[in-house]
């Protein structure tokens, strides 16, 4: 089977990425209707975002050991078949606590999608453009954000919550059928970028840490947003997705602009990133209440989520001690750890304070993680000992 052109790689890689990223954020814009539908409290339903969120943090680094040495073109049909069959479990049922299982099915496929595609698909580029690459992928997952989760919030509340998830089912076998023709058998050592350009051990501990205290404090406040945007700035129902489009918008804006800078600015890109995420979530609680300054922080929120994560994966691409695959995996561990930890901390703290609570604890944990890539630079700059 000839290898596909770069360009083809494009339009896999972004169906597949924007079906898994809709799919993990759709929940967030229908916490209150399937809270409804389910009968269930929405701190329940919340826990659709947090057990993914576990699910990932745990099985990624195990999971991508096991497949190790399973060519990607089977392990990425599976995956998708996972997601497929988890999709229509979802839309087909009436249990919360089935609805919980076929959500942690889908995290399980989702826990070693990133850690497979990537390497597969910058091995068809040059070491020097491969943070562009890494921008590529990210676009495609925050399209989701910019199309999928509105779309899929709008279509729900419209309808039925069931209506969008069976929509991904589609899109699913869409990305099934397709990378199982396109993609050729080969075996997953042999690829390009297997191994990180420039191994190093003591950047590959650091900049996980900091996308975990990261990724805690955006979902944090993320996992509220709806609550905050009405309760607090006072916007009406009719308004949300709209305002998910804006936020969507600007975190496809903010990775286009970091990808294409991320090849000049690879070590300052993750610290200028968490920096911008702290200052939108601190903003968003000092002054949220005004509308025009929520919509501001929001958008600037929007704009630094998406190169957080996507800085963090091309670091780990080039200072990977060993295999690539097990060093995103690790990575997406990490971050998504940090979802979970934060999806969990917003959930609690809604019922002992108010929603503005949860932006604060973010904004904190956001500044938190700004120390470690700043930590990194200085220690970067620092000359070696002589010998």
């Amino acid at each position: 089977m000839v290898a596909p052109r770069p360009a083809s790689w494009h339009g896999l890689a972004v169906l597949a990425a924007f079906t898994f990223n809709t799919a993990e954020n759709l929940p967030i814009g229908l916490l209150e209707v399937i809270s409804e539908s389910l009968r269930v409290s929405v701190s329940a339903v919340g826990l659709l975002v947090t057990g993914y969120g576990v699910t990932v943090a745990v099985a990624s680094l195990p999971l991508a050991h096991v497949v190790r040495a399973v060519p990607r073109r089977y392990v990425l049909t599976g995956l998708l078949a996972a997601l497929v069959v988890s999709s229509l479990a979802a839309a087909l049922t009436t249990s919360y606590w089935l609805l919980l299982m076929a959500r942690l099915l889908t995290a399980l496929a989702q826990a070693l999608f990133w850690a497979v595609m990537g390497p597969v698909a910058v091995g068809l580029f040059a070491p020097a453009v491969r943070g562009r690459v890494v921008g590529a992928l990210s676009v495609a997952g925050s399209l989701a954000l910019v199309i999928g989760v509105p779309a899929g919030t709008w279509l729900g509340r419209l309808s039925d919550w069931r209506v969008p998830v069976t929509v991904l089912a589609g899109l699913g076998i869409v990305s099934l059928l397709t990378i199982a023709v396109l993609l050729p058998t080969s075996r997953p050592e042999e690829e390009d970028a297997a191994y990180g350009v420039s191994p190093d051990v003591r950047r590959f501990g650091i900049v996980p840490a900091a996308g975990t205290l990261s990724a805690a404090g955006a979902f944090a406040g993320f996992t509220c947003i709806v609550r905050f945007l009405g309760d607090v700035s006072g916007f009406p129902p009719s308004t949300v997705c709209v305002l998910f489009m804006a936020f969507g918008v600007a975190c496809l804006f903010g990775v286009s602009v970091t990808g294409a800078l991320l090849d000049r600015f690879p070590h300052a890109a993750p610290a200028a990133a968490v920096a911008t995420q702290a200052v939108a979530l601190l903003g968003l609680y000092v002054a949220g209440t005004d509308p025009v300054a929520a919509v501001v922080f929001l958008v600037l929120m929007g704009g630094a989520l998406g190169p957080v994560f996507m800085t963090t994966q091309n670091t780990m691409l080039h200072c990977a001690p060993g295999r690539t695959d097990i060093s995103l995996a690790a990575n997406s561990g990490a971050y998504n750890a940090g979802i979970a930890a934060g999806a969990a901390l917003g959930g609690l703290i809604l019922p002992l304070a108010e929603v503005r609570g949860a932006f604060l604890a973010g904004g904190l944990l956001s500044v938190a993680a700004c120390a470690v890539p700043l930590g990194r630079l200085l220690l970067r700059q620092r000359p070696e000992p002589a010998e």
